[in-house]
């Protein structure tokens, strides 16, 4: 669904049918002391940059809201990531862990033409 910044994201959900108003992330929800979730903060979200990226079955992710800015006043969706197949912290989401890449094919180019 599209979120109020514009971007594709899959655990964002907006009802605005018959009177309702009801905006949430499900992820922020989910996650356990993810804190309270408001619209302005899908700005600077990176998770809808990671579902893009990274589309491999074994990624889990988490976000929570925190203090950010000067003195701490403002506030930030902070995304981190798990691999449920290598059992480790992925540092980089985007790109992912490296052990589920191991199983793909390898790429080949197509066969040249006489």
């Amino acid at each position: 669904m599209r979120t109020p910044a514009g971007t594709e994201c899959p655990f964002y959900f907006e009802d605005f049918h018959r009177g309702r108003e009801r905006q949430e992330c499900r992820l922020i929800e989910r996650t356990p002391s993810g804190g309270i979730w408001e619209p302005s903060l899908c700005q600077g979200c990176r998770v809808p940059a990671i579902t893009r990226a990274n589309a491999c079955p074994h990624l889990v992710l988490e976000a929570r809201v925190v203090k950010a800015g000067f003195l701490g006043l403002g506030k930030k969706v902070e995304a981190s990531a798990m691999c449920t197949r290598s059992l480790e912290d992925v540092p980089e989401p985007e790109v992912g862990c490296g052990q589920c890449h191991l199983d793909l094919p390898p790429l080949s180019t197509a066969p040249e033409l006489p």
